[in-house]
This record gives C-alpha cells, sequence and structure tokens, in this order.
C-alpha cells in the first residue's frame, strides 16, 4: 500500500489540525499562533511523510505533531512580550495585560464557545479537543496526555460538564453551541 500525495492529507486532515491548534492554543482562531502550529505542523509532516509506514494512522499522527507545534507555540507565545501604550494597574486574567483577552472568534460564529474552551484547564482543554474536533479514541489521548485511558476519558467528561456549565446560560440563541 503506498502513500497518497501529501496535498490530499494536508486537503483531508488540514481543517482538523487547525480546530486542534486552536483548541490547544485556546485562542478560538483569533491568534496567528494557531495558523504557525498549524504551519509547522504540515512542515513537519512533509519531511516525515516519506518514511512512515503505509498502513499510519494520518489524523491520529498529525494531531500528535500538532499537539507538539501547538504546546511550541504556546511557549513561544508565553515568552514573547505584548506591548501596550499604557501600562494597567492591575495584569488581565488572561496574562495579556489588557481586558477581556483575545477576540477568539471563531469559523463557526461562537466565540463564547471557544472563550470557554480556552479557559479549560489544559489536560480537560486538550482531551475535548482531540476527541471531539480530532475524533481520537481515548487511548490516544492518554498517550499524547501522558496518562491512561480512563483519565483521557475523565478529563474529556470533566472539560464537557465545565463547557456546558459556562455556556449554558449565554447559548439561548444558537442550541446548536451545545449538544
Amino acid at each position: 500500500m503506498r502513500h497518497q500525495p501529501f496535498d490530499q492529507i494536508v486537503t483531508e486532515h488540514g481543517p482538523t489540525v487547525l480546530r486542534v491548534c486552536r483548541a490547544v492554543l485556546g485562542t478560538g482562531g483569533a491568534d496567528d499562533a494557531a495558523d504557525d502550529a498549524w504551519s509547522e505542523t504540515f512542515l513537519a509532516a512533509l519531511r516525515a511523510y516519506p518514511d512512515l509506514p503505509a498502513d499510519t494512522n494520518m489524523q491520529a499522527w498529525l494531531v500528535r505533531v500538532a499537539h507538539r507545534k501547538a504546546i511550541d507555540q504556546h511557549r513561544a507565545r508565553a515568552r514573547r512580550p505584548t506591548p501596550v501604550d499604557v501600562v494597567p494597574e492591575q495584569a488581565a486574567p488572561d496574562g495579556s495585560g489588557g481586558p477581556g483577552g483575545p477576540p477568539g472568534l471563531s469559523p463557526d460564529g461562537h466565540p463564547e464557545l471557544w472563550d470557554a474552551l480556552g479557559a479549560l484547564p489544559d489536560k480537560q482543554r486538550f482531551a475535548v479537543a482531540y476527541h471531539h474536533l480530532a475524533g481520537l479514541p481515548y487511548a490516544e489521548i492518554g498517550e499524547l496526555l501522558g496518562n491512561s485511558e480512563a483519565a483521557a476519558r475523565r478529563a474529556a467528561a470533566d472539560g464537557i460538564r465545565a463547557l456546558r456549565a459556562r455556556i449554558r446560560p449565554t447559548a439561548t440563541a444558537d442550541p446548536e453551541v451545545i449538544r
């Protein structure tokens, strides 16, 4: 069995990888860091692609690469200073130094969902993203996060519960925000 052309891999899995990058970075799409992580994912994937076994689960492999690249972007963003015209008296809760934090606009128009996802603890956010956005099974998520399948399942369930609690009071206009 031969590999399919790499451009087909990008076309097929690109949207999922971008959603995972956005979820891991907690940006909902308004931050260049998610786009950078997406690009870095596919650059790294392109280099490694010829040497992959033909039976590789491409989506799981790309999510693993995206996870690492998004974490790299997160670390780089944390080290980068944010220029401001006026120094605030107190730092914002998101650490940006300004009110509110990132806009969190997503392509599907649910900024409140992306904001809530970004507010989850890392393990919960990653588990929700990997299972519900990338479709990975809990066993692979546990391996990615360095814990067990049961811990990954628990983190995803806790994350979904927290999202529902945070969004349900404001989600009156669109019932599709929370299923």
